[in-house]
């Protein structure tokens, strides 16, 4: 594996031309620890990056540097550090050459977010091309992963839906606070969500004064949602969750509920747990998580209620997709394995 040193490190973004990508090398052009050494994509090779990306023209960057297709061994002489913003099943199959070749992966699919490869065939509906490596990779959570991501060679990126839910959620399951039996999600989730694809559902027409439910009952994100929450219970927990669509370009707020076993317990577990992470902003008193104040930025904003009537309790969360929920985790995890300051880069 190649020494990164902390005053800075060659990153590549591999499938930059998607939502996710183009929000990567917003980052990255402004991160004082970070090079750009290879941005590819198939569509756009040979195009400068601004071309593509207009919006980016006042950096002198964009003027000179552009897309590329995707060599792998190339990639790994230029790059120390490669962000994988491909598709599912894609990553999959250039995550060994790039390990091999000593680069360190971090992947924004799902390819290697679960443990199982059986898990992945049920939900995502063919075997998993590489389960060997499934035991290797670090589900990049960084408020729960923190230490393992720091020495990670792969880093699998998790959802924006299961961002938005594990956070709130994970501290009270492994202090047995709420009924693993009695928790139901219901999360609302911007456009962007579906990623940069030309499909007739996700038209203008389609989508603009209209919210409507999706992927119910079994959202893939089911699958990384139940794993991580199964773990923090030390017990197999399942969940009923919805996610919708909504007229928006990003951002996700998600409404989860439980039966509590503690009611007392639950504002201390959180401050306790969060009081100190970069990224994580509990509202009190009256505040309610908003997606306009998150857009943009890589924080969660969290608040919880307690309802008497029902023993339930309720917990707000509210992120915006493309940031915390994918590209900002992804510089997140980048700082924790490069030893750069945790928030380089990150608003």
């Amino acid at each position: 594996m190649r020494v990164v040193t902390k005053e800075g490190a060659k990153v590549a973004v591999v499938g930059a031309s998607g939502y996710a990508g183009e929000e990567l090398v917003r980052l990255l052009l402004t991160h004082s620890h970070a090079e750009i050494a290879a941005l590819t994509s198939r569509k756009f090779t040979g195009k400068r990056m601004s071309e593509v990306f207009p919006r980016f023209g006042k950096f002198s960057l964009a003027d000179t540097f552009s897309f590329s297709d995707f060599e792998p061994a190339r990639i790994a002489r230029e790059a120390e550090i490669v962000f994988l913003a491909l598709p599912h099943g894609i990553s999959v199959e250039f995550v060994r050459p790039l390990l091999d070749a000593g680069v360190r992966v971090i992947d924004l699919s799902a390819d290697f977010r679960l443990r199982r490869a059986e898990v992945y065939q049920d939900f995502y509906g063919k075997e998993h091309a590489d389960p060997a490596l499934l035991a290797e990779a670090v589900y990049g959570l960084p408020e729960i992963y923190r230490e393992k991501i720091r020495d990670a060679k792969l880093v699998a990126c998790p959802g924006c839906y299961p961002t938005s839910i594990l956070v709130p959620l994970l501290p009270l399951l492994r202090e047995k606070l709420i009924a693993t039996d009695s928790i139901c999600v219901t999360s609302l989730s911007g456009v962007t969500g579906a990623g940069r694809k030309i499909a007739a559902e996700y038209l203008f027409a389609e989508c603009n004064e209209s919210i409507r439910p999706y992927g119910v009952p079994k959202h893939r994100h089911l699958s990384e949602i139940e794993q991580e929450l199964s773990a923090a219970a030390n017990e197999k927990v399942m969940i009923q969750f919805t996610p919708h669509l909504v007229p928006a370009n990003r951002g996700i707020i998600s409404t989860i509920s439980a039966d509590l076993q503690h009611a007392e317990a639950i504002g201390a577990v959180l401050q306790n747990v969060y009081r100190d992470e970069p990224f994580v902003r509990l509202l009190s008193g009256d505040q309610f998580p908003d997606t306009k104040n998150v857009i943009g930025t890589n924080f969660i904003d969290i608040a919880w209620r307690i309802d008497p009537r029902t023993n339930r309790v309720v917990l707000l969360s509210a992120i915006d997709n493309i940031v915390k929920g994918t590209s900002g985790q992804a510089i997140q995890c980048m700082n924790l394995m490069c030893g750069f300051p945790e928030t380089a880069g990150l608003l």
